[in-house]
């Protein structure tokens, strides 16, 4: 027997409602524990200056950048499995992720990094924005899916080539592994300067992938489907590659290289929607944004010498939940 969605509204709400309560989670677990009535004193009256302190310059920064970026890789992972109707797609299959953690590492490789705080994001969104110009390069005029994954799969390796190029290269064992940490992927130590560099990016790369859904939907019964029905899909392949690059840019610019958010998201989401990829973009985007934010209090909360790493965490996280819903399911799409 077919089970029924629940309606998309509800499904939102839900999530929302999710995405809310791992936020405040965050805000009130860490190292140190804060009730409730000190959060909301610090918040209103500020009349502790300990709990001030850890709210305003730690958790809460830290804490809208995990629901921002977390919503930016679930929804671009959503898009990209709806535009090359592939359920394994995610933005390292275009070269994206890869293309932008090359350019935060150039930074620090070069020095740029230490120059001004703007500096290593501006190289990631570069280098994803570059991957861009390969794949288009690349790809040609070919309206493919196909075509645009052997053309991203080239460009991914070629950036992790690079990464792997400046690793091997480095002066020196320090700046070696200050790459290495970057590239595991983190919040820690990040400021409302960081959420402000990102945003801009996450929020117009975002709103590009949010305007793809009715050609999303029409691209399911084929391209020439999709034209007979007025799609172009020539802009419809650059609004998507473009926001893919700009808003996952603009993310792994603040997170480093942070995996399986985008692949295992649409993946729990679509089950509980009609399938259709227009309906599963903004609910992998809250989605996105509860898992995020949850794995980030994980690596607070769980007892270690030192604080684990995002990506490791979300990576542990997401193979197991892939294989649990891939055998539960019984079927890849």
């Amino acid at each position: 027997m077919t089970r029924r969605a629940p309606p998309r509204a509800l499904l939102i709400v839900a999530l929302g409602l999710l995405a809310l309560g791992a936020g405040t989670a965050s805000l009130l677990f860490g190292a140190v524990d804060l009730s409730v009535a000190r959060l909301w004193t610090a918040a209103t009256h500020g009349g502790d200056p300990v709990a001030s302190t850890i709210l305003f310059d730690l958790r809460l920064p830290r804490t809208l950048l995990a629901l921002v970026v977390g919503a930016m890789l679930g929804l671009a992972g959503a898009a990209l499995q709806g535009y090359l109707r592939n359920p394994l797609a995610e933005p390292s299959v275009l070269g994206t992720s890869n293309a932008a953690a090359l350019g935060g590492v150039a930074a620090i490789y070069f020095g740029f990094a230490e120059l001004h705080l703007a500096m290593l994001p501006m190289l990631a969104t570069g280098g994803a924005l570059l991957s861009l110009v390969l794949l288009f390069a690349l790809a040609g005029r070919s309206e493919s899916p196909l075509t645009l994954i052997l053309a991203g799969i080239a460009v991914g390796t070629l950036a992790v080539a690079g990464t792997s190029l400046a690793l091997n290269l480095s002066p020196n064992p320090f700046a070696a592994m200050e790459i290495m940490t970057w590239l595991l992927g983190s919040l820690e130590n990040r400021s409302f300067d960081h959420l402000w560099i990102a945003l801009p990016c996450i929020a117009f790369g975002g709103a590009m992938l949010l305007w793809n859904g009715r050609a999303l939907d029409a691209l399911t019964l084929g391209e020439d489907a999709a034209q007979a029905m007025g799609v172009d899909l020539s802009a419809t392949r650059l609004r998507l590659l473009a926001g893919t690059a700009i808003g996952v840019g603009g993310a792994v610019a603040v997170s480093g290289a942070i995996g399986f958010v985008g692949l295992i998201v649409p993946h729990l989401i679509r089950p509980l929607t009609d399938r259709s990829p227009s309906a599963i973009l903004l609910p992998s985007a809250i989605g996105g944004a509860a898992l995020l934010t949850l794995a980030d209090l994980g690596v607070r909360i769980i007892p270690t010498t030192n604080e684990l790493k995002l990506g490791v965490v979300t990576a542990f996280l997401g193979v197991p939940v892939f294989l649990i819903h891939l055998m539960r399911e019984k079927r890849l799409w």
